[in-house]
């Protein structure tokens, strides 16, 4: 049986004078019970308390449904004096798993209080829920109550302190996954401040100041702040602040020593890269020597841990440097490369041309060679048979007059191969296309004659077409040598001119054996072979009808051929702008 003196008396002190408000801490304690005389008896039992230098500050629910209210809006009470039976047989019990598991509350005490112990077993309560102590309000004395939430309190001191702790290791862990910018720098520094204010177990405002090594007097960078210093996180140099603590942070870097006055704690902190580090801490009350030992050896630790972010910084500095150059030289490699992939190309197009000179040689100068060689046998038959002069001298002329024209293709071929990487330009000059026409069908007649073959011309004179005669004579030139290649025996060869408002159109047509579908889609594309065979075994390089084709687009023309199908023949058509 308790004495009487331990009892809780339950008397009226609503009237009561009540202390002035603290500037300083209280515990937060929780009383939540139905019973108001309850609320009224604890309150006076602990109206005294204190611990560590703080009082009470007492809060009070008269239901489960107001303590989770009570709860969810004061996350920092440390204890509660909580009812087990309320508006049902287990609100309190209930209440204790809100607590636990909704509100994910881990360091506030709860003392279970029970006027009915049968109704909620001890050892079942004690297994089954996160409490720290349980009692029946029969036996909770003063005395008891005194000893049961001092232990309750002193818990939640050291599981805060385990808490702050560990917040503070678990920002230094992840600034050390994010050292490669300055705001790992930052986090590491707001790390510090977080795990000295959790190994005092003290709440305290703090600044940490950085001077790079080889700064002027008074240049440095404030990395973080906490409590009342936060405002000055990020600033550069010390104009921003106030006139005291910007004096503190230059006496310290003179002093080059920790300093601990009153309830301010100066940690001066010096890396191996040359780099100086400030702390200032301000506390509501004066350090322990123990706990300066502790900020000692936490400082002497923390200069490591700067230079490593420091190295991490130059690091990654390195890489981008590294980085940069790389990238110059791929893209200097790069270049190259194109400059020797173009080189390749134009010798590639050089080898191509040198194809073409060659066909083109072989193609084009047949024809005049021909004429030549032919004119020579007349030429030789008419002096055996004693012929006369006039005759002979005819022979002469035209063999003179197809070398001409031979010497001017070669120019021709030449002046091609050189300049068909550039821009070809063409002569603009004022032609008979009539005449020039009438003087190509000569110049064939021979071969057509040796064949049987017959060219006939329909042209009318005295109309003027702007284009390089030179040119215009090879391209109608190859139309007719190849119209008498691929017609038959005795076949036909007809050449016409025509004109209209704007154009001049040439039309070779042979009765040779026409052209295919395939024939007609790759007519003009160099070295082809067309289906059908030379009439009488004549050779062909497949160059004539592109050297046409681009004689013609030389002059802005067009060509084209037209055939009903094979052994019917083909008509070529030139158009040509008459002016240009």
């Amino acid at each position: 049986m308790a004495y009487q003196d331990d009892l809780l008396d339950l008397i009226d002190d609503s009237g009561a004078d009540r202390p002035e408000a603290s500037t300083v801490r209280k515990w937060k304690v929780a009383v939540i019970d139905d019973d108001r005389a309850v609320h009224e008896g604890t309150r006076f039992a602990l109206s005294d308390y204190s611990l560590n230098g703080q009082t009470l500050e007492i809060l009070s629910a008269y239901s489960a449904a107001e303590g989770r209210e009570l709860m969810r809006a004061h996350p920092d009470i440390a204890a509660v004096l909580l009812d087990v039976i309320m508006e049902t047989d287990e609100a309190g019990l209930d209440l204790v798993e809100f607590i636990r598991n909704d509100l994910r509350n881990e360091t506030v005490r709860i003392i279970l209080r029970t006027g009915q112990p049968g109704q909620a077993p001890e050892r079942r309560v004690i297994v089954d829920y996160d409490i720290n102590d349980y009692k029946a309000k029969t036996e909770l004395t003063a005395d008891k109550l005194f000893t049961s939430l001092t232990a309750a309190l002193r818990s939640n001191q050291q599981l805060e302190r385990m808490v702050q702790t560990r917040r503070g290791l678990e920002i230094i862990i992840d600034a050390a996954s994010t050292l490669y910018d300055f705001k790992s720098m930052q986090r590491l520094a707001e790390g510090v401040l977080t795990q000295l204010a959790s190994l005092l177990n003290v709440d305290c405002a703090g600044i940490l100041v950085l001077r790079d090594g080889g700064a002027v007097d008074n240049d440095f960078s404030v990395l973080a702040g906490s409590g009342c210093y936060s405002r000055f996180s990020g600033v550069e140099g010390q104009a921003s602040l106030d006139s005291d603590l910007k004096q503190t942070v230059e006496d310290a870097f003179r002093r080059r020593k920790h300093e601990f006055v009153d309830h301010r704690s100066v940690l001066y902190i010096r890396t191996g890269s040359g780099r100086e580090v400030v702390i200032l801490l301000q506390a509501e009350c004066e350090l322990s020597d123990t706990d300066r030992s502790l900020v000692e050896i936490f400082g002497s630790r923390l200069s490591i841990a700067f230079d490593n972010v420091i190295l991490y910084q130059q690091l990654q500095d390195a890489n981008t440097q590294l980085e940069d150059r790389v990238a110059q030289r791929t893209r200097a490699l790069m270049q190259a490369n194109r400059r020797l992939s173009a080189q390749w190309l134009r010798l590639q197009r050089a080898n191509g041309f040198k194809n073409e000179i060659l066909g083109t040689v072989a193609h084009d100068l047949k024809n005049p060679l021909g004429v030549i060689l032919g004119r020579t046998e007349m030429l030789a038959e008419l002096i055996g048979a004693g012929s006369s002069g006039d005759t002979v001298t005819l022979q002469i002329d035209h063999i003179r007059d197809a070398t001409k024209r031979l010497i001017a293709m070669v120019d021709h071929l030449i002046s091609d191969a050189m300049a068909d990487a550039f821009d070809i330009t063409i002569k603009h000059e004022p032609v008979d296309v009539a005449a020039l026409v009438a003087e190509v069908s000569e110049a064939n007649q021979l071969s057509a004659a040796n064949k049987q073959q017959t060219i006939v011309v329909s042209a009318p004179t005295g109309q003027v077409t702007m284009c390089d005669q030179d040119r215009m004579r090879e391209a109608i030139d190859n139309l007719v040598s190849n119209a008498i290649k691929y017609s038959p025996v005795g076949g036909r060869i007809t050449l016409l001119v025509d004109h209209d408002a704007n154009h001049t159109i040439i039309r070779v047509t042979d009765e040779g054996a026409g052209l295919s579908p395939e024939d007609l889609g790759r007519l003009f594309v160099r070295f082809q072979r067309l289906s059908a065979k030379p009439t009488a075994g004549e050779s062909s390089t497949g160059l004539g009808l592109s050297i046409v084709k681009r004689i013609v687009e030389m002059h802005d023309g067009q060509i084209k051929a037209d055939s009903s199908g094979p052994g019917q023949g083909s008509t070529f058509t030139i158009i040509l702008p008459t002016t240009s």
